[in-house]
């Protein structure tokens, strides 16, 4: 639901091919074994990480796209520069996403899929390859796991689980990739205010969070990732 939802989730082209698309979803019981919550979650992130890699599986996105007893794993990143400034997207109307359309993003992502597991672990693949295809950036990056996110409040993001990820590239500034779809300007949090009432859902969560110290959680994340540049 730029999830990557996209709140974060990234749109296939074709309707026929994105639902026969099969994508790594966890059961809504077993990742909230206790109810679910609502919001942004950055303690249990290793717990969270166990579950998803025993109990994750592959399953039709056709199958899965309204079904909220099925959370659907979307790697989230959101990018910050080392001048304390981030990547705000929005997506225009040609993105697929209809429901999506003109919303402000903060996040790129979006599924995993069974490529994405085939050298280790699913979710450090489906980071790397979304990062990839998503943005482009000039210099090699670290992704940092800060946070699990939750919302039931629209139907696209209550069948998606976020991991958010803060990703730092290590100098110059990133932009979009798919530039018919979206279009991207890079700015501070305060200069970012003011589009927040026009953000999707998941990007108004993490603008909260990082505007509480997010980027200082990210020294102690339990998972680390480096991404090569994304020319």
């Amino acid at each position: 639901m730029a999830t990557s939802v996209r709140t974060g989730t990234r749109a296939i082209a074709a309707t026929g091919e994105r639902h026969g698309e099969e994508v790594l979803c966890i059961p809504r019981r077993t990742i909230f074994p206790d109810g679910a919550w609502h919001g942004l979650v950055t303690t249990g992130l290793v717990r969270v990480l166990r579950t998803i890699r025993a109990a994750a599986q592959y399953r039709p996105r056709g199958q899965v796209e309204d079904d909220p007893a099925q959370q659907q794993v979307i790697p989230y990143c959101i990018v910050r520069h080392d001048d304390g400034t981030y990547l705000l997207t929005r997506r225009l109307h040609h993105s697929t996403e209809r429901r999506l359309h003109n919303l402000y993003s903060l996040g790129a992502g979006g599924h995993i899929n069974p490529g994405d597991g085939v050298a280790g672990d699913p979710v450090i693949g489906g980071l790397r390859r979304e990062w990839r295809e998503e943005v482009c950036c000039p210099s090699p990056a670290t992704a940092r796991l800060v946070a699990l996110l939750n919302d039931d409040t629209t139907p696209v993001s209550q069948v998606h689980l976020g991991l958010v990820f803060l990703v730092e590239p290590r100098a110059g500034r990133v932009t979009v990739r798919e530039t018919e779809k979206l279009e991207g300007e890079v700015l501070g949090l305060e200069a970012m205010r003011r589009h927040y009432q026009n953000m999707e859902s998941w990007s108004q969560l993490a603008y909260d969070d990082l505007v509480a110290g997010a980027p200082d959680r990210a020294e102690r994340s339990p998972l680390v990732v480096e991404l090569e540049p994304a020319p």
